[in-house]
């Protein structure tokens, strides 16, 4: 072999001895690596927990409903004619029977002096007469005719009244007038709607059920409504109808509930949230709902579960584990499990979303995630 062939050799196996070192070096780096990843486990994960307890809770139904007014109605007149006086104001109560609006009625009055006179001589010639046939003086025929004229002559008076009448606007019931905006002198045509009344103590409220609730309704159980208009306070009242149909469009039942109004402070039209108690106390354990992963394959919370191992500390550490549940009732923020933990187990509340099983847990309680029975609205 020439001296040169031979540098050439030993030169390309010097190479391939150099590329060799680093690709078993990069192979080894890997190698320690993973060995090292492995050895470290799952980083942990800071979570909220809390003891999983059971509450006493009050089953209860909710729904939303409209007030309605005990009594309530749009007056109008029957007749066209000329305000002649509105003797009320907005907001005034009346009673039954008080005047409200009053139509120019002076043609009609005197038109009803004019039948009532007639109708007075018609009932004396018809006197005179009674007297006439039992002397017989005159035919049974002649009494007869003066007595049918008698007759018609206080029909026509009657007609007259009723005509009279129809020009004072009179309250059908008890209540609280509306906006009045009428005023005399102006003409008014029939139908047209002149102001409101409504009867505001008792008043009901509206609401509706779904068909499976029917068997838990009946009349005289007491429902309590809050409204948006007065917080913080609430009336109770009892079930005095539930509908006899189920509305097929919404397969929902219409309930009627009358409550008692005594500072008149709800009004027609209110919207209302009602309450009704179903039977007694039952016990639940409960969750806050932010501790449950709902899935299309079922729901899922993550325990706390301790090991064997010892933190830097000496405390045993925590590990997540994945359990399925079976969810029942909510009530405000708070959830009702029915299976899938007992009591006395720790349970993740928040972080969950992070972690997988066998994840280890740094527990940081200080924010926790509400849990009311009865939330309110936060200013």
């Amino acid at each position: 072999m020439t001296p040169l062939r031979r540098r050439m050799t030993l030169m390309l196996c010097g190479v391939f001895l150099l590329l060799g070192l680093i690709f078993g070096f990069n192979q080894l780096k890997t190698a320690l690596i993973k060995h090292f990843i492995s050895g470290a486990g799952l980083p942990p994960a800071s979570v909220s927990t809390m003891v999983i307890a059971t509450t006493e809770w009050q089953p209860k139904l909710s729904s939303v409903g409209n007030v309605r007014a005990f009594r309530g109605v749009e007056l109008s007149t029957e007749i066209s004619g000329l305000v002649l006086t509105v003797p009320i104001k907005s907001g005034m109560d009346v009673n039954e029977g008080d005047l409200l609006i009053k139509l120019n009625d002076a043609s009609d009055v005197a038109q009803l002096n004019s039948l009532k006179a007639q109708a007075a001589l018609a009932k004396l010639i018809n006197e005179r007469d009674r007297q006439q046939l039992a002397i017989q003086a005159i035919s049974k025929n002649v009494f007869d005719t003066t007595k049918a004229d008698a007759q018609s002559k206080q029909a026509l008076v009657d007609q007259q009244i009723a005509l009279v009448a129809k020009k004072n606007l009179k309250a059908p019931f008890s209540g609280r007038i509306g906006i009045v905006t009428i005023n005399p002198g102006q003409y008014v045509n029939p139908g047209d709607k002149l102001l409101t009344l409504q009867t505001l103590d008792p008043i009901y409220v509206d609401f509706n059920l779904p068909q499976s609730n029917a068997e838990q309704v009946q009349v005289g159980q007491e429902i309590e409504v809050t409204t948006d208009a007065f917080k913080g306070a609430s009336f109770t009242g009892k079930i005095t109808a539930v509908s006899p149909k189920v509305d097929t469009g919404t397969r929902n039942i219409l309930v009627e509930a009358q409550l008692a109004n005594p500072d008149k402070k709800i009004l027609p039209g209110m919207f209302a949230n009602v309450n009704i108690n179903v039977g007694g106390q039952v016990a639940f354990l409960t969750l806050p709902q932010t501790a449950v992963t709902y899935n299309p394959y079922g729901s899922t919370i993550f325990i706390a579960k301790r090991t064997d191992k010892l933190d830097k500390q000496g405390n045993p550490v925590l590990e997540a584990q994945q359990v399925f549940v079976t969810t029942g009732l909510t009530r405000g923020d708070q959830v009702a499990i029915l299976k899938g933990v007992e009591a006395g187990t720790t349970v993740v509340t928040s972080g969950q979303l992070k972690l997988k099983n066998g994840t280890p847990l740094i527990v940081n309680n200080k924010v926790l995630p509400a849990n009311s029975p009865d939330p309110k609205p936060q200013e």
